[in-house]
């Protein structure tokens, strides 16, 4: 293993939609690294050098933060079922709100879910797999519904009024939602 490949091919857009988590690391120039699991079959490869998750209201804003300040990004997927794998995704990255006008057409390509509040893109600068050979295998058992459930308790008002509160800044005080 530990190829680098010119880009997303089928077997391996086959493999990262198979995949039930995935994570995603970013950094501001100065400050604290952000490193996020992610699940919920948000992820998606939209072209072979293009990659977007639907981001979901949460408790941080670090992603979108990070991204407006330099763009660097890089996903990882592991392989915690059958033979071993890790894949990571380097590149550059922005986001699209659902404002903007490209929400509508990038927003049909995943779940309809509640809290969705962007949609992460990633054009991909470097793809390379490496052995997973430690990474322990792991049963996947179902998504957690307590993410979706708080975003329906809360409805549209006070969904917008979490966001006000605990999105418009990143933990080192940079500009977020």
């Amino acid at each position: 293993m530990g190829r680098v490949f010119e880009q997303i091919e089928d077997e391996l857009k086959d493999w990262i939609a198979r995949q039930k988590i995935f994570f995603v690391a970013t950094a501001p120039n100065e400050g604290h690294l952000n490193l996020s699991p992610r699940g919920m079959d948000t992820f998606r490869v939209l072209s072979s050098l293009e990659c977007a998750w639907l981001d979901l209201t949460g408790s941080g804003i670090e992603t979108i933060s990070h991204l407006r300040q330099n763009g660097r990004i890089v996903i990882m997927l592991c392989a915690f079922e059958g033979p071993p794998r890790i894949v990571r995704i380097h590149g550059t990255g922005d986001y699209v709100l659902p404002a903007d006008p490209e929400w509508q057409t990038l927003k049909p390509h995943f779940p309809d879910l509640p809290g969705d509040r962007a949609i992460i893109r990633i054009r991909a600068t470097r793809v390379s797999d490496s052995c997973g050979f430690g990474v322990p295998l792991y049963q996947y058992v179902s998504d957690r519904t307590t993410l979706v459930d708080g975003a329906i308790r809360k409805g549209p008002e006070g969904l917008a009024n979490y966001r006000a509160e605990k999105n418009a800044t990143s933990i080192d005080g940079l500009p977020g939602l």
